[in-house]
């Protein structure tokens, strides 16, 4: 297994990806996510596969089918009254293949994030976790996360 920067070649194997992870949330949240979507489109995969700023990462097999990915965006906080300046690799979306699962793999795509982060000169890696998703959120405990902060919401 290969982890690298996505291509526009593994767009069709990316969008399988993201159908997967959106039936998750849309099992967990009905109410706000339309099963049977994705998050982006194939021209907006396009675009973003050329963003410095938003590196999505792909594990792919010996035979270059895509495993798993990681689509990430570098944010920065500027220096204020309160708060220094650092910078954060925030991990939008991270998702394995379901018949992939068990082999490890997006334990070595969350490390190959955290390699690629360092190398960027960030401080930290973030990522939001939705509530209900509780394998993620073993998952990313058993990586060593812990949590920062937590959105809450009432819903009218």
């Amino acid at each position: 297994m290969d982890i690298r920067k996505a291509e526009e070649k593994d767009i069709p194997g990316i969008i399988e990806l993201l159908g997967q992870v959106l039936q998750i949330h849309a099992e967990i949240r009905p109410d706000i996510f339309i099963p049977g979507t994705t998050k982006y489109t194939v021209s907006e995969l396009t675009e973003l596969l050329k963003s410095e700023k938003n590196p999505i990462y792909v594990a792919v097999n010996e035979d270059d089918v895509c495993l798993g990915y990681a689509f990430c965006q570098l944010k920065e906080q500027p220096l204020s009254n309160n708060m220094v300046h650092f910078k954060s690799l925030f991990i939008d979306d991270l998702c394995v293949d379901k018949q992939a699962r068990g082999q490890h793999i997006g334990e070595r795509i969350f490390e190959y994030v955290k390699q690629e982060a360092k190398k960027m000169g960030c401080y930290e890696v973030t990522l939001n976790v939705w509530n209900g998703n509780t394998s993620a959120e073993k998952f990313y405990e058993k990586m060593g996360m812990k949590t920062k902060k937590r959105q809450m919401e009432y819903i009218l």
